[in-house]
């Protein structure tokens, strides 16, 4: 178990003023100290842990600084796997800064960003994938990227890299007892099993890659680019989908100078709307800029609503899209939007190949953006492997599967070319590391400092 003679402090809620607030100590004297700042220190000593109890606070004058609520618990039955005390106290900032003077008084240390979860993963209670789950639950502000936070502190991600770690290991084992009996002509290991597994291993691997996309996109938000040419009703669709006037809208083109950007929810997912100059051939400085800016924009979404004029013909429709498409990178996804079909004449059938499956919408009417809306959820939720995958949401992760890839891929290589199994252990061994590296099985000071440098003070 990790010891430190530090016993820490923190507010654990939120900063300011509230109807309570969160003290959190944490430490072998946690106990201890805390009842000497109590009116009644005696009978919190022998209250039972997880047991809440009332009391009051003294100054140090003796004066009743709060009536608050105080509960124990004890090593390892705990968060962090120390002595903890919890006190639930009025909200108001004076009182919250009083406490943690007290605290401080009694020779307490407040507690650096992350040290909570920090003592909690030294102690064993959760490996290095469940405390980094811990801060992307406090920061998730969809349903989804709660959920794959979720699955991510319950073990799901640790689950998969310890069973690739293990399964690294019998490869190892098999490869290091052909060395130690090589000179008898003994073979341990039938090196085109070895070849089959690895190959399931790198599989496996891949999978967890490539779920990145669908991960990292319910963890940061779907960047949507809403692109086109001027006055196509690009801001009146950023308006409509957000339900509010956050866009001016004119008939003037050119309106837009400035990307606009917004979050909107649908169906669980976050998505991060990006409204955008119109993009055609201008003598304006400004709109220029605001085009430079559309097209940087284009450039790094993930997902570009191409907003089109039902007005244009079928051959400048066509033309919109093809130049767009030329002009998009890998693991972009476009949806043409052709806009405004109020304007247009009943019956008018469009000639555009079904390849582009275009959305036809009012968005001054609010006529099928439903279909929209439901075009662009389909094709996030197309972005899973599977629905009982492993996702990976952090970009630490994925360097790692990675690097681990490229290791496994050394060692197939040296056993197709008949090398010694020495050089393919050592490929393997690299690759184990790789993946411990991941869970917190080996670590190092710096990248623990950078991890829980993330998190909130009193986490």
């Amino acid at each position: 178990m990790y010891s430190s003679e530090r016993t820490i402090c923190a507010i654990s809620s939120p900063a300011g003023t509230g109807a309570i607030a969160i003290i959190r100590l944490s430490g072998e004297k946690a106990i201890e100290i805390s009842s000497k700042i109590l009116q009644n220190s005696s009978r919190f000593i022998k209250t039972k842990p997880g047991q809440f109890i009332f009391s009051i606070i003294l100054q140090e004058n003796k004066e009743i600084l709060d009536e608050v609520m105080i509960v124990k618990f004890k090593s390892p039955q705990s968060y962090t796997g120390e002595n903890m005390v919890e006190i639930y106290c009025h909200g108001s900032i004076f009182i919250q800064n009083e406490i943690i003077n007290l605290l401080l008084n009694q020779g307490v240390s407040i507690a650096k960003p992350g040290e909570f979860t920090k003592r909690a993963f030294l102690n064993g209670k959760m490996d290095l994938s469940q405390s980094e789950a811990v801060a992307d639950i406090i920061s998730s502000n969809s349903l989804e990227s709660h959920r794959l936070a979720i699955n991510q502190m319950k073990g799901k991600v640790s689950s998969e890299i310890n069973f690739l770690r293990d399964k690294m290991i019998e490869l190892t084992a098999l490869m290091e007892l052909e060395l130690d009996f090589g000179e008898e002509d003994v073979e341990f290991a039938d090196r085109k099993s070895i070849l089959e597994l690895i190959s399931q291993l790198q599989t496996r691997i891949n999978s967890l890659i490539s779920s990145f996309r669908y991960g990292h996109a319910m963890k940061s938000g779907v960047p949507v680019v809403i692109a086109g040419e001027p006055n196509t009703g690009k801001s009146t669709l950023l308006n409509l989908l957000l339900k509010e006037d956050r866009a001016i809208v004119s008939s003037l083109p050119g309106t837009t100078r400035d990307t606009i950007e917004e979050e909107l929810i649908l169906d669980g997912i976050k998505f991060r709307l990006i409204d955008t100059a119109g993009i055609r051939k201008s003598k304006n400085k400004l709109e220029n800029e605001g085009i430079k800016r559309s097209q940087n924009s284009i450039k790094k979404a993930q997902l570009i609503l191409l907003v089109i004029d039902a007005k244009n013909t079928d051959i400048q429709i066509i033309k919109q899209i093809e130049n767009i498409k030329n002009s998009i990178i890998e693991n972009q996804y476009l949806i043409p939007v052709i806009n405004k079909i109020d304007t247009i004449e009943q019956g008018r059938k469009f000639q555009i190949p079904e390849l582009e499956t275009p959305v036809f919408i009012s968005a001054i009417k609010n006529e099928n953006t439903d279909e929209l809306c439901e075009r662009m959820t389909d094709y996030v939720k197309s972005l899973q492997t599977g629905a009982n995958d492993t996702i990976i949401t952090s970009a630490r992760h994925l360097e790692a599967l990675i690097s681990t890839s490229n290791s496994l891929e050394r060692a197939e290589v040296a056993l197709k070319d008949g090398l010694s199994g020495d050089f393919v252990s050592q490929d393997i061994r690299e690759a184990m590391y790789l993946l411990g590296e991941i869970t917190g099985k080996v670590s190092n000071e710096e990248v623990l400092g950078a991890i829980f440098a993330k998190f909130c003070i009193g986490k």
